[in-house]
């Protein structure tokens, strides 16, 4: 699928910007995606400069491009260090990672990661995984399922969305997008169906693709292979993302739990250079309204001999 078709990067102009590129420097882009933001970044490399670019799903690593000055690895970013270990590098000088989901998985068919079409509750990132939405929903119990609704789709009723769902599979599997909407829908706000709709989704994406753990297992590993003065440049698009990445940039633990020395000066691996998420301008909305909830922050990784 043609690049411009299967992703627009948010933000691409301030990412790139953020990553303080130089031009014989070691780069990351831990989700590949279409390349977007690959592509933009080798526009800034010469010709001792070098980019790996992560992505788990094969229909991504399909759009790499060919070039002695960029890597593409099929794998998950949470990998990111055992990789720089295996291609030689020492240290890089910024890691990128975009967070949102690609246009093209919303619009698969195929994929189940849309309420906008009738098909499979798939929803798999990486499709050599076992665990799908709809073995969630048949196998997970009644508890275990509202925890997923509650933590990742912050959804106050999602004891009774589980209900709903354990009661609707013992009568036949919940195992498509139109069944689980079906199941749901009675127990939605009808003036926030889109958004809550949404938010069930985004819980059960999460829950299949382990999100959160291997977003904090990135986080931990971008600060290890960052060299001092490096760029970590991370956009987000919901709330439980940006508080991880925030708390991580502040204090260098997902807990956001700033230390200080006896003089009262912050001991945190990382400088937040965004005091505020940079987000998209009303132009860029309107050109690509899918960016909409993108929040772009920036750090560099301090220098221990200060």
């Amino acid at each position: 699928m043609p690049q411009d078709v299967y992703h627009i990067p948010a933000l691409l102009e301030e990412t790139v910007s953020g990553l303080g590129i130089v031009s014989d420097g070691i780069y990351v882009d831990a989700t590949f995606g279409g390349g977007g933001h690959s592509r933009a970044i080798m526009g800034c490399l010469g010709s001792s400069g070098h980019l790996y670019s992560f992505d788990q799903d094969e229909d991504a690593v399909a759009n790499a491009f060919s070039d002695s000055r960029f890597t593409i690895v099929y794998s998950n970013f949470r990998f990111l260090s055992n990789f720089m270990r295996y291609y030689g590098v020492d240290g890089v000088d910024g890691v990128l990672a975009d967070l949102g989901v690609s246009f093209h998985h919303f619009d698969d068919k195929d994929r189940g990661f849309s309420f906008r079409w009738e098909g499979a509750l798939d929803m798999r990132m990486n499709q050599r995984s076992q665990l799908t939405a709809a073995k969630v929903l048949a196998e997970y119990s009644e508890k275990q399922i509202a925890d997923v609704l509650y933590l990742y789709g912050e959804l106050k009723n999602a004891r009774r969305l589980a209900s709903a769902i354990v009661k609707a599979r013992d009568e036949s599997p919940v195992d498509t997008v139109e069944r689980l909407l079906a199941v749901v829908r009675p127990f939605v706000n009808p003036k926030q169906e889109k958004k809550e709709l949404a938010q069930v989704f985004q819980a059960l994406r999460i829950e299949v693709n382990g999100e959160i753990d291997a977003l904090k297992s990135f986080l931990q590993q971008a600060l290890k292979v960052l060299k001092p003065g490096g760029r970590m440049v991370v956009i987000t698009y919901h709330s439980l993302e940006d508080r991880l990445v925030k708390n991580f940039m502040r204090s260098g633990n997902m807990q956001g739990e700033v230390e200080k020395d006896f003089f009262g000066r912050v001991m945190s691996p990382l400088k937040l250079l965004t005091s505020k998420p940079i987000v998209p301008s009303d132009e860029e909305i309107e050109r690509n309204p899918r960016s909409r909830s993108a929040k772009l922050r920036i750090a560099e990784k301090r220098d221990n001999s200060d």
